[in-house]
């Protein structure tokens, strides 16, 4: 039995299998379910008891040769497969990349700073976790003043001193401190709110806010920034502004443009009226510009904040605020055209 053994092995040695065919026909001879290997372990039940420890080894390595041999096949073959399909046929043609999409919010928020560099207006950034003076104190917003109440906040660890910013006000203040008049600069960036998410609202959303200062700056200088950009971004150049109330703004205002009624769809986003609020806007407090060591008998200036979500619903015909942020690969497709 043991010269049976050897010879099996010398003929597993010198096996060269070309095809996958042939190499699972070879893997079936000796380990499969009916192969000599099962048979050669049925025989060992009757062999000697003095050669069973010897023949047993045998077959042990019998096995373990037949194995070794059958993954070494496989794994060559698989290679020049690889190799094949990389290298082999020149002339096919190459397998087409899937392009993905930009996200309709960077695709919104990049054409609204696009509007803007082509006036002057710089981006500016900063810190999305924020400490109360810049988030709210500096905005004419002291601890205590009820209009804080405008907007739910998240403190981070029970802090009251420490928050995750509301708005992208403070990265205005932070520009006013480090830099000085003339000033022209919009603020892109995430925001949060401690707001319940719902079609319409959502606790993290995004905003753009501007942000001009120099000497004799005007409400009209306002106006006709943002007449500008209301043409620009929506073809649209009706607008009207109604008195609100900003804390770290006097005056303030919202401003709407006049969609039109000409469709069906035009008569619900604007519920009948043709008017559309798309921002708030308004000159800036001058307490705002002293605690930022601006000096307010010297210089104005504006500022004007949006939601980039509601812009890009509005461009886009979006209802609900959720789809944005549920990453479905079915939504997120349909903006692969736009750049």
């Amino acid at each position: 039995m043991k010269n049976k053994i050897n010879d099996l092995i010398d003929e597993i040695n010198n096996f060269k299998g070309d095809t996958t065919e042939k190499v699972e026909a070879f893997r079936i001879k000796f380990l499969g379910s009916k192969g000599i290997l099962k048979q050669l372990f049925v025989e060992f039940k009757s062999v000697d008891p003095s050669i069973k420890k010897e023949i047993g080894q045998a077959l042990n390595n019998l096995r373990s040769t037949a194995t070794v041999k059958i993954n070494e096949l496989k794994d060559s073959l698989g290679n020049s497969v690889q190799d094949k399909n990389s290298y082999g046929d020149l002339t096919k043609p190459e397998e087409t990349i899937e392009l993905g999409a930009r996200h309709p919010i960077s695709i919104v928020k990049n054409q609204i700073i696009d509007v803007f560099s082509r006036i002057g207006f710089t981006v500016s950034e900063g810190p999305e976790i924020e400490d109360d003076w810049h988030n709210f104190t500096a905005l004419n917003l002291p601890e205590y003043h009820p209009a804080r109440d405008m907007q739910d906040t998240f403190f981070i660890e029970k802090d009251p001193d420490i928050l995750l910013r509301t708005h992208t006000s403070s990265v205005q203040v932070r520009y006013m401190e480090n830099n000085k008049p003339p000033i022209r600069t919009i603020s892109p960036g995430r925001v949060f709110r401690n707001e319940d998410i719902s079609a319409r609202a959502h606790c993290i959303f995004h905003q753009v806010e501007g942000l001009y200062i120099d000497t004799d700056v005007s409400f009209a200088d306002l106006k006709q920034t943002l007449l500008y950009f209301t043409k620009e971004m929506f073809g649209k150049s009706k607008i009207r502004l109604r008195p609100s109330y900003f804390p770290f703004t006097e005056p303030s205002a919202e401003v709407d443009i006049y969609w039109g009624l000409e469709t069906e769809t035009d008569h619900k986003i604007t519920k009948g009226t043709g008017w559309l609020e798309i921002m708030g806007c308004g000159m800036v407090d001058p307490n705002v510009l002293k605690n930022a060591n601006i000096d307010p008998e010297k210089y104005t200036g504006y500022a004007f904040g949006m939601g980039i979500e509601r812009i890009a619903m509005l461009l886009y015909q979006i209802s609900d605020i959720r789809m944005f942020y549920e990453n479905d690969i079915r939504f997120l497709e349909q903006f692969k055209s736009v750049i």
